[in-house]
């Protein structure tokens, strides 16, 4: 049963008309205080970070003598499109395009499949081992990829993998993050749903497969767009296992866009912002499954 206390409503209605602001309205001030600070901080950053995308844009549509003038000047205007025609002309983009395409979308099926499954072992089953298991699976993440480039190099090299799809894929499949990011998804879903499917007569693949991964929606979708991403964007190991230039991604073949004089400014530029597109869009289309996959794995 509650009780009034009339002297709490009296001192509230005291504070209240003499113009005192009562602590609730104080921390709702603060609050909105805090947001909107940090909402220009966002907004400034964002800026900051649009000039070069802007500078790009602005070198793609120049001539190729109006780059190399100095001072360099804003040149919007006087733009032309002659860049991202010869770009094509001029080097191989659409052989990168299709290189770039498999590699990541490969890279990416590869890192679903084999982090879900691991995930979900990790999280719903015991066996000996398990720790040690997920600690070296920690201890991937930690440890910086460039570290490993020169092992795995001398590995496909011994075996004449090298200059070949299978080399530009296997190493870029980000399976430790990935493993982690499933686990913790699989950790927060109910384990009553996979025991009443055990009642039934499911197998651990019937549960994986029937339960646990449609409900992994939000993990994979977000697993997918940043394994993507990572994987269109890599530049070290492509450049270093893919020996000819038809075997180049997108980030390894702009850094060959090169005339007898040196580096060719505008079709670099052009190239560049044609291989972001399909970034772009990606982000435009996955923005929402990005934020849901993430919190749903309670990561923050």
């Amino acid at each position: 049963m509650a009780v009034s206390v009339p002297w709490r409503r009296d001192h509230a209605a005291t504070a209240a008309g003499s113009g005192q602001v009562a602590p609730r309205a104080r921390e709702d001030w603060r609050g909105r205080l805090f947001r909107r600070a940090v909402t220009g901080v966002v907004i400034a950053l964002a800026l900051v970070w649009l000039v070069p995308v802007a500078w790009t844009l602005d070198t793609s549509v120049k001539s190729e003598n109006a780059t190399i003038i100095i001072p360099a000047t804003w040149n919007i205007p006087q733009f032309t499109f002659g860049s991202y025609s010869a770009v094509f002309s001029a080097t191989a983009l659409g052989r990168w395009y299709l290189n770039s395409a498999i590699v990541s979308v490969i890279a990416t099926a590869a890192t679903v499949i084999t982090a879900s499954m691991a995930g979900y072992a990790l999280s719903r089953h015991r066996f000996r081992g398990k720790t040690l298991v997920y600690g070296c699976i920690l201890a991937g993440i930690m440890i910086p990829p460039q570290a490993l480039i020169i092992p795995l190099f001398r590995e496909l090299q011994a075996v004449g993998a090298i200059d070949t799809y299978w080399a530009v894929i296997l190493p870029q499949v980000p399976t430790p993050i990935a493993v982690f990011i499933f686990k913790k998804f699989f950790d927060g879903v109910p384990v009553e749903l996979e025991q009443a499917a055990r009642v039934d007569g499911a197998s651990w693949w019937a549960s994986y497969l029937r339960i646990a991964f449609p409900l992994s929606r939000s993990a994979v979708a977000a697993v997918s767009i940043f394994t993507f991403v990572w994987s269109w964007n890599n530049f070290l190991w492509p450049f270093l296992s893919a020996t000819s230039t038809s075997m180049m991604t997108i980030p390894a073949g702009i850094g060959t866009v090169v005339s007898g004089v040196g580096i060719m400014n505008a079709l670099q530029m052009a190239s560049a912002v044609l291989a972001s597109l399909p970034l772009v869009l990606v982000f435009l289309l996955g923005q929402r499954q990005i934020v849901e996959g993430v919190a749903g794995t309670g990561l923050k």
